[in-house]
């Protein structure tokens, strides 16, 4: 990954560029960001797949990594972005959909995951040996941590051999954020101290070399730490720069390293810039970005139900309540309200519990039924304005047409300007040279004459929560 080594590498000689990383899995979020990486004219997209959305057994999405790379280039065909400026990383890549197993066991499948990511063309990969496993003592030193990274590193690196092509990237880290939001209820956070980060990254520099990996270490280009972001069912923590300050001043005394920020969803387009300003180059968002599909969706069967003959309607806003009630399963462990304050948790969760629910079949018939009715009879501007403003502004300023798809995709890439601008927008990076070569940006918003008339999504998803993993 020669365009995030470069980028890495002109963050550390003081431009204030990073990039964001998309981990979805649903193919309206995945088009969005393909169409925004478009729109704004930016050199690629990184999307990310977890290690429990797609593994060698298909995942809670039902994709191999090799699959899984199609879907993405498939979508990114449909749009018009070249391949080459679609960059695949795969998050959490270890033991963690098998911490119900014994170690070897965990960490033998965890090899075979790792080589399939690898051989399948995913260049950016997180080595998260940070959970603990069925056998495993109530805390992980660092030693042991960075010794089954090592270990996985070896897979990649032997992978990588055997394949070709660029030379995979790594993330490593011990003190990794819940992925997909914390399941309990907090007000503040604790940032990871710098004398923590330090020895995380000392440790695992001297196990790389001990296991032979020297020649991988200088492609290990961030920490996973905590700088003080997180949110709940209902509150975000937002980033204070002073708390974080001596974390972000030592990574500035370690060669080509940078850090890596989970947990960004619902920052401030201000907390994203001072982010990356303090060395947090690479943004992780997820939930927040299927949280703003589920608000257009709710936007667009509010325009249904006034628009639409009463007798042809979806019902789609109901119909994926009443499916999350009667398949409990995916909330059951983080939702404890009843009645009305469970409904609104149901929809309104932060955590947004509700991606877990987009490939069912029911809700997907609903949700093919709504875009139809609403492609057949267009609504006017008013109702657009009424319940999807934001996509509105766009539609008014002719950059998208009026079509379901288009609207939903908008209010996306609203979330995604903020990152975009914290990262990309800040700097002078990429330079003329890197840039060179890349295919001409499109238009603002390409057009979406067949946008709508694709299936519907099959598959949700953002970064799982750990509690959730081992299902």
């Amino acid at each position: 990954m020669k365009a995030i080594l470069d980028l890495v590498a002109h963050h550390k000689a003081g431009e204030p560029c990073g990039i964001y990383s998309v981990c979805s899995a649903h193919a309206l979020v995945i088009e969005a960001a393909l169409l925004h990486t478009l729109r704004r004219g930016a050199p690629f997209a990184l999307i990310e797949a977890t290690s429990n959305q797609v593994n060698q057994e298909g995942g809670y999405t039902g994709m191999q990594p090799a699959g899984f790379r199609e879907f993405v280039h498939q979508i990114a065909d449909r749009v018009g972005l070249s391949r080459h400026r679609v960059l695949l990383g795969g998050d959490h890549l270890g033991p963690n959909a098998w911490q119900a197993l014994p170690v070897e066991d965990a960490m033998a499948r965890a090899e075979v995951l790792i080589d399939d990511y690898v051989r399948a063309g995913f260049r950016k990969i997180h080595l998260d040996c940070s959970m603990r496993c069925a056998d495993d003592p109530a805390a992980l030193s660092d030693e042991m941590i960075a010794r089954r990274a090592a270990r996985l590193c070896a897979v990649a690196e032997g992978a990588h051999a055997r394949t070709g092509g660029e030379p995979p990237v790594y993330v490593i880290g011990t003190e990794v954020p819940t992925p997909g939001g914390a399941a309990e209820d907090l007000s503040t956070v604790a940032v990871t101290t710098s004398q923590a980060a330090r020895t995380t990254i000392d440790t695992h520099r001297v196990i790389f070399a001990e296991a032979g990996l020297g020649t991988a270490w200088p492609r290990v280009i961030a920490a996973v730490v905590q700088p003080g972001v997180e949110f709940d069912h209902r509150r975000v923590v937002g980033y204070d720069s002073a708390k974080a300050r001596a974390l972000s001043r030592m990574i500035e005394q370690c060669d080509g390293l940078v850090f890596e920020a989970h947990s960004t969803d619902y920052q401030a387009p201000a907390a994203l810039a001072a982010l990356v300003r303090d060395h947090f180059a690479i943004l992780k968002v997820g939930p927040a970005l299927t949280f703003a599909l589920r608000e257009a969706l709710w936007g667009l069967d509010a325009i249904e139900r006034e628009w639409i003959n009463p007798a042809l309607v979806s019902g789609f806003r109901n119909t994926v309540v009443a499916r999350m009630k009667a398949d409990p399963r995916h909330w059951s462990k983080y939702y404890h309200a009843a009645g009305g304050e469970l409904d609104y948790d149901l929809q309104y969760s932060l955590s947004d519990r509700i991606r877990y629910y987009w490939p069912d079949p029911v809700i997907g018939h609903a949700q093919e039924r709504m875009f139809r009715n609403l492609m057949q009879k267009p609504p006017p501007d008013a109702l657009i304005s009424q319940y999807l403003p934001i996509a509105h502004l766009a539609l008014r300023d002719g950059l998208i047409q009026n079509s379901p798809a288009a609207l939903a995709m908008a209010h996306v890439c609203a979330v995604l300007d903020g990152y975009h601008a914290a990262t990309f927008a800040q700097s002078s990076w990429p330079p003329p040279d890197l840039m060179r070569g890349l295919s001409r940006p499109s238009p603002p918003w390409p057009r979406q004459k067949d946008v709508d008339a694709r299936p519907n999504a099959g598959h949700d998803g953002a970064e799982d929560d750990r509690a959730h993993q081992t299902t």
